[in-house]
């Protein structure tokens, strides 16, 4: 079946945070008529599914109805290993990563986008950014309003700290008493410091990017049309320009199209649609249209590993509030760039009766040096790409992890955390609630009796831990053998679900860019672009939701532009 008979404007391909915002800021104009293809569901926001609009994000993170199903990664932290793949859980739903993912509404710094900048994103500075940022935004509680913004469809809270379980507020009194200053804000301060987090959250429910982008009176535009449950296989060219894109069952036509299909899934549509590493295509068999090496390259992730423990009675999560991270740390490991590390607490590990009872420090290097890449396997869509995260590659890395995983022991041996916690173990943040992932009566009853003997004796708490969640694990013994400490830094590394710079931005004659940053154009062919996390020429100090979203506000405002 064909459309070509019929062009649209333009055709925006991935409904993750960029594709909505995208399709929402051009179907604006209502002279413009905006396709948007979603490979998931579509998650109406008046039929939202309660693990969805939930603060408390673990049941929608694990739900597989979310997800590109069998996905992997290899995190490249065993030199020795390098084919280990894991499961590398990322969205597949109208909102993207947005609608299953922790809410945590960071910025960065102001020396990322400097930083961007300098490399060749011309008008990516902090000061050219910040106005996006604010465009994005209602932050309900933020005083600055030359910082922040008070209209924007992503509505950004706190929770009060009055109202923070136990281990949470135990963990704010840990960092101030090792020396960190509080911070009221800090996506507007941004030195080293603790504070309350902010979240992607009116208070009550997750605000997605569908929810504050797509909402019925987005949706009621003539002229956007939300076409779900459709992956898009391949783009269409007439020699060199892009002229539309082919799915399973059809081919449709546009005048420009918008990949924002994110830094896994981009690079892998423009390889399968003969733009790319020229070497690489053809050892697949693919025609190439416009050689770009940079495509699949510049891999980042941010390393992270988490340090849980057993929380005490009287420091756990109630029934309120829902939200289960409410304090951060942003610090300095003196290796590498100021901000380097970042790190919050986790008062709940999952939904269900043991969940409650395990709370997590979980840090991650906020700015690392390792870079990996992404390659496709076979020129067949149905075949997901070999991603390679290369997490430990640069030795720089490994060593801030050994600092982090030392600065979360001696947090826990601190009297605020000591009174609120105790037999801390090594852990890979979520895979608590990956286990039991679905709240059935089934499933609590089987988390229930091991909860409730962990509330007994200390030998036998430490039995149930050691026999369901922490076989062999000793704090003491790794933290006395550097040998041993890599070893579990190695074994307990995951990335954040934060894949960014696959397509990076940059000068038209930059080799290594795949896109231009006045346009996001890819370069050297027509009717192209590519507007997402794969475009950030390095990664932020950040969860990369909140910059996503920013990317897609300055890029919709250019493109905009252009069509007026």
């Amino acid at each position: 079946m064909s459309h070509f008979s019929d062009p649209w404007d333009y055709i925006v391909v991935g409904g993750g945070s960029a594709g909505s915002v995208m399709a929402s800021r051009l179907s604006a104009a209502p002279d413009l008529r905006v396709l948007l293809i979603e490979a998931g569901a579509d998650i109406d926001p008046d039929a939202e599914p309660a693990d969805i609009q939930d603060p408390y994000p673990y049941q929608a993170a694990y739900n597989r109805a979310y997800h590109w199903k069998g996905l992997k990664a290899r995190f490249g932290t065993h030199p020795e290993a390098y084919d280990r793949a894991r499961n590398y859980e990322q969205a597949r739903v109208l909102g993207g990563g947005s609608s299953i993912n922790g809410l945590l509404a960071n910025r960065g710094t102001p020396d990322d986008y400097d930083e961007w900048a300098a490399l060749g994103a011309t008008g990516w500075s902090w000061d050219e950014v910040l106005p996006y940022f604010r465009n994005l935004e209602t932050d309900i509680e933020a005083p600055d309003a030359a910082l922040h913004g008070k209209s924007g469809p992503i509505k950004i809270t706190r929770v009060p700290e009055g109202d923070w379980p136990g281990f949470s507020k135990a963990s704010r009194d840990a960092f101030a008493n090792a020396g960190f200053q509080a911070i009221s804000d800090q996506n507007g301060t941004f030195g080293d410091g603790w504070f309350p987090m902010p979240v992607s959250s009116d208070g009550t429910r997750r605000v997605s990017a569908a929810r504050g982008y797509l909402d019925a009176t987005v949706r009621a535009r003539p002229n956007l049309t939300i076409i779900a449950d459709t992956a898009v296989r391949r783009i269409l060219f007439d020699g060199k320009d892009a002229i539309g894109v082919a799915t399973d069952s059809e081919e449709l036509r546009g005048r420009e199209i918008i990949i924002c299909t994110g830094a896994l899934m981009s690079p892998a549509i423009l390889m399968r649609s003969g733009i790319g590493p020229g070497g690489h295509l053809r050892d697949l068999g693919l025609p190439v249209v416009s050689e770009l090496r940079g495509v699949g390259g510049n891999l980042q992730e941010h390393p992270s590993i988490a340090l849980s423990a057993f929380l005490k009675p009287g420091h756990r999560m109630g029934a309120t509030p829902r939200r289960h991270v409410h304090v951060g740390l942003r610090f300095s490991s003196g290796e590498g760039s100021p901000a380097d590390m970042f790190m919050v607490a986790v008062a709940r590990a999952a939904w269900h009766p043991m969940g409650s009872r395990i709370g997590s420090l979980f840090g991650w290097i906020n700015k690392p040096v390792s870079t990996g890449r992404l390659q496709l396997i076979s020129p067949d869509p149905a075949e997901y790409p070999d991603i390679f995260f290369a997490l430990l590659d640069d030795p720089r890395d490994l060593s801030r992890m050994r600092y982090l995983f030392r600065q979360m022991a001696k947090l826990y041996a601190s009297p605020a955390l000591t009174a609120a916690a105790c037999d801390p173990f090594a852990a890979r943040h979520g895979a608590l609630a990956s286990m039991v992932r679905k709240p059935t009566l089934l499933n609590r009853l089987a988390t229930t009796l091991p909860a409730l003997l962990a509330d007994g004796p200390a030998p036998l708490r430490r039995a149930i831990l050691k026999g369901l969640i922490a076989p062999g694990f000793d704090l003491a013994k790794t933290l006395s053998d550097e040998t041993l400490l890599d070893e579990v830094i190695r074994d307990f590394t995951i990335g954040g679900w934060h894949p960014c710079g696959t397509c990076r931005m940059g000068r038209p004659d930059d080799p290594e860019a795949v896109v231009d940053a006045k346009t996001a154009r890819v370069i050297g062919v027509g009717g192209l672009r590519v507007v997402d996390a794969s475009v950030m020429p390095r990664i932020p100090r950040a969860n990369t939701n909140i910059p996503t979203i920013m990317i897609a506000e300055k890029f919709a405002a250019t493109i905009a532009s252009e069509a007026r």
